[in-house]
């Protein structure tokens, strides 16, 4: 069994209209919330193999706020992961190395809430109270979904992907 963790980058700037969108960085709330998933990721031994990541500066400093690690994950950089649509980042899964057993991609939306919906499947709209419906409600910013992969990475699929759970900012606060 492969565990797929995708998070989204943590809450950006956005007050300067001469920053290019892809030179945000994250806000104080956003380097709070990346520091509380990190604990929390921590506590459940959530602890990837490779962490595949935009260059964006909002995801490498969500990246940061998340060390140290254990064990420290190969990371690699990804232009290609920049505000990329579900399609693509099934394509780079798929091209995963078989051995690897985890792996966290730090990503934007809407893409990686696609990507997210596209691997629960169905299973998003049967429960009202299911993680995998909260998840297809809303995907906000710092927020992690835990799949379990059942396949090797190149058959990665619709539906290929069991949602463990689905972590939020919010909810982690509400723990604190």
């Amino acid at each position: 069994m492969r565990q797929l963790l995708l998070l989204r980058h943590a809450k950006s700037c956005e007050g300067d209209p001469q920053l290019p969108d892809h030179a945000r960085k994250l806000n104080a709330r956003g380097r709070q919330d990346a520091a509380a998933m990190r604990q929390a990721m921590r506590e459940l031994g959530l602890a990837p193999d490779i962490v595949l990541v935009s260059t964006a500066a909002r995801t490498i400093e969500t990246l940061e706020k998340l060390n140290p690690w254990d064990e420290t994950p190969l990371i690699e950089a990804m232009e290609s992961l920049y505000l990329a649509p579900a399609a693509r980042m099934l394509s780079i899964l798929r091209d995963t190395p078989k051995t690897a057993r985890s792996v966290l991609v730090i990503g934007h939306n809407p893409g990686l809430h696609q990507l997210a919906i596209l691997l629960v499947g169905p299973q998003a709209v049967t429960d009202k109270h299911s993680a995998a419906r909260r998840l297809a409600e809303s995907y906000p910013t710092a927020a992690l979904a835990e799949f379990a992969i059942a396949g090797p990475w190149h058959r990665l699929d619709v539906g290929g992907g069991k949602l463990l759970r689905f972590l939020t900012p919010r909810e982690l606060r509400g723990h604190a």
